[in-house]
């Protein structure tokens, strides 16, 4: 029964623990504790962690649970907190003083806590939940500098994860995410670990760079900048991620592991210890790779596949402007931001913020933001906030074959933050356009040369669509098949999508607006029905087409009329050219009732489909003899209805692959063999990228269906082991009744 009112009348009265007489809701005491934990460092951790962990003392001995659920949180879902949650847990672990009123602080409360803790982060082993995984190793690295957990007990952690690149036949994924679990974890607790005689930490580095440097086929493909792969210019603008790790590790352990270390805060360095430490890390196995490819979901195959391949992560900058992610600051905050950007997709917003706080979180002096006015020289430090998060952030974006997440968040994500920081943020956006721009001349794979245009448009849209494009007008001069022109191409193309043809070319100056330009295409983009015109030789022949597809009249009808067309059409061409004839009216018809709205287009695919169908296997003009030919002349006549807007080809012929009007292998032969000529005309028709558009999304088709009928197989082979297992119990089960037959 229903409590609510709508109307008139007195309010119910609430009078439970988490509601006010007023009816407003209030937090209990375990909830406002979890919060005050979560939101730790709003102001000064350092001093908050001191208060806080007096007011967990205060508690009663009930709080465990919320304690500890608030640090699982914060650990996997704040990671630039660690070390200060570390502080936590040592003050929490510490004797309390003298005192006339008992509290929970102690080495007992600490390693209840803990032993909590290890349960949560066992399950996310049990998961294999990588990333939660690599920063509770984060949170016990710290815990062992801070003299909360033994040595011994994390370097056996590390070796039990180092044993998974032994396994045979692991997946570069799976080996991927322990060898950064292995080399963050020494970077944060190395000196210790070095310096305890039970531990070896050779073996484990050992076995780290020997993995690395097997897997040198893995990067070949990925490398986002054509090269020898042998050094060059591939070498110089990226840097594969593992390599990174590695080459930090190996910085840190040449130095000694310093204490001080510029990587990351210890705030715990400076505390008092009292006594042994209190917590041994319990022996752990990571549990062996579930292989299940024939029934995955499409989103976990896709993420499977993305995480075999090796990580090139561009350079923007220079490394007195950003960090060179090679050494261990460098990588340490590449990582810390990267763990931001993958938390909080969920929230731009708010991922927005926090990255542009995360200064709060490093060293002092680690960066100089420009409006800070003078400060304090730190040699090998000061770097542009900005610019480091927009390198990191267009690391992601770019890396091949895909990124982690869809692109349009990283582009969204840059725009949250010119909105935040438009006179910081906005000049390192510009900044990295250009260092992309200039990269096409090196070779800059072809992907990502589209992903860039596709980037720059979609910001450009969102800030008045302005830009200094004069500063390309020389560019011009280079040859027309040229990548910074054909960038210039795809983004006006990209831009003109997003809005209108006219303002778009308001734009951009005199010289790109000439046709010699090749720059912007000759009209505003929409349909072109070839027999539109009363001049045109079959113009009659169309009409009466159309006015069947207007009338809405049966696919059976305008099949007859079609083979009554073909009849009486009079050319002085070949049989085989009025079956073409005949193909593109029908075809153009068709797009033409479609092509008021893609509800329309869409309408009339689905209402024609038997037509569609029957012109694809050459049934009604039978003097064809080829479905292959029919198929071409389907293609052709959609690039023919839309040449003007080659986005709209794209998407019909994707459609036209999903009803299985034309297979993707006649997609992509047409693309190589005549899609750039059917049409002819200016140069820059012939000399657009949307054939890269076409064999793409034709390829995506093709490997959607290899997926589905995979996970099919799936299906049917498990129902035919569940049909073998049932035979065989019923066998036995009527062998035991014969079996005791004698006996009655």
């Amino acid at each position: 029964m229903s409590t609510s009112h709508h109307g008139g009348g007195h309010r119910r009265k609430r009078h439970d623990n988490n509601y006010r007489d007023d009816g407003e809701m209030h937090d209990t005491a375990e909830q406002k504790l979890k919060h005050a934990i979560l939101r730790l460092g709003e102001v000064d951790p350092e001093q908050e962690v001191t208060r806080l962990a007096t007011q967990i003392c205060e508690q009663s001995s009930s709080i465990t649970p919320t304690v500890v659920e608030a640090f699982r949180i914060g650990v996997t879902e704040q990671p630039f907190k660690i070390p200060y949650y570390a502080m936590l847990l040592r003050l929490l672990s510490t004797s309390p003083a003298a005192s006339e009123h008992e509290t929970l602080q102690g080495p007992d409360f600490g390693k209840q806590i803990l032993e909590d803790f290890w349960k949560g982060f066992q399950a996310f082993l049990d998961k294999l939940a990588w990333r939660e995984i690599r920063l509770c190793i984060h949170f016990f690295a710290h815990l062992s500098v801070a003299q909360v957990i033994s040595l011994p007990s994390m370097y056996d952690l590390i070796r039990a994860l180092i044993v998974v690149l032994d396994e045979f036949g692991v997946s570069h994924g799976r080996a991927k995410h322990a060898v950064r679990c292995v080399c963050e974890g020494l970077m944060i607790a190395g000196r210790g670990l070095e310096n305890d005689p039970s531990t070896n930490i050779t073996d484990v580095v050992d076995a780290v760079r020997t993995y690395i440097q097997a897997e040198a086929k893995l990067k070949r493909l990925v490398r986002p900048v054509a090269g020898n792969f042998s050094g060059d210019v591939s070498a110089e603008v990226a840097d594969e991620f593992l390599e990174s790790a590695l080459s930090a590790l190996e910085i840190m352990r040449a130095t000694g592991f310093p204490h001080h270390s510029d990587c990351f805060p210890r705030p715990y360095a400076e505390l008092a210890v009292d006594g042994a430490v209190i917590f041994d890390l319990p022996s752990v196995l990571v549990p062996p790779e579930v292989i299940e490819l024939d029934g995955l979901s499409p989103d976990n195959e896709d993420f499977i596949k993305k995480a075999e391949w090796a990580e090139f992560y561009i350079h923007l900058f220079d490394n007195d402007v950003t960090p060179d992610p090679t050494t261990p600051v460098g990588y340490t905050l590449r990582c810390g931001l990267l763990d931001v950007v993958d938390i909080f997709e969920v929230n731009r917003k708010e991922c927005a913020r926090l990255l542009l706080e995360y200064p709060k979180w490093t060293l002092p002096g680690t960066f100089h933001r420009a409006h800070d006015g003078p400060h304090e020289t730190v040699v090998g430090k000061n770097w542009q906030l900005e610019c480091t998060i927009i390198e990191v952030i267009l690391g992601q974006l770019f890396l091949l074959p895909e990124p982690a997440h869809k692109s349009v968040y990283y582009i969204s994500l840059i725009t949250e933050l010119c909105k935040l920081s438009p006179h910081n943020v906005g000049p390192a956006v510009g900044k990295s356009i250009r260092k992309m721009y200039n990269l096409l001349s090196d070779g800059l794979d072809v992907a990502l040369a589209d992903r860039v245009a596709n980037w720059f448009s979609i910001h450009m849209s969102n800030f008045n669509f302005i830009w200094v494009w004069k500063e390309w007008i020389e560019d011009l001069n280079l040859p027309l098949q040229h990548p910074k022109r054909v960038f210039m191409r795809r983004a006006v193309e990209y831009e003109i999508r997003l809005s209108y043809y006219d303002r778009i070319v308001k734009t951009l100056p005199d010289q790109m607006q000439s046709p010699d330009a090749c720059v912007v295409p000759p009209g505003a983009p929409g349909p072109a029905f070839e027999y539109d015109d009363p001049a045109s030789a079959h113009h009659d022949a169309a009409q009466s087409v159309l006015n069947l597809f207007r009338g809405r009249a049966r696919a059976e009808d305008v099949m007859t009329h079609l083979e009554e067309l073909k009849n009486t059409l009079e050319t002085t061409d070949s049989d085989q050219n009025i079956n073409t004839i005949v193909r593109s009216i029908a075809v153009q018809a068709l797009l033409h009732i479609g092509s008021r709205s893609f509800s329309h287009f869409l309408n009339a695919i689905e209402r024609y489909l038997p037509l569609l169908r029957n012109l694809a296997a050459g049934g009604i003009l039978t003097a064809s003899g080829s479905s292959y030919e029919a198929r071409n002349d389907i293609l052709s006549a959609v690039l023919a209805f839309w040449k003007h807007n080659k986005h709209m080809v794209v998407i019909v012929l994707d459609k036209l692959m999903q009803y299985q009007i034309v297979d993707p292998t006649d997609v992509i032969t047409w693309a190589f063999l005549r899609a750039g000529t059917d049409v002819g005309g200016t140069s820059y028709q012939s000399c657009n990228s949307f054939q890269w558009d076409l064999i793409k999304g034709a390829l995506d088709k093709a490997n959607g269906r290899v997926a589905i009928a995979r996970r099919k197989l799936a299906v049917l082979r498990k129902e035919d082991d569940d049909n073998a297992a049932r035979a065989k119990a019923n066998d036995g089960a009527t062998m035991d009744i014969d079996e005791t037959k004698p006996g009655r």
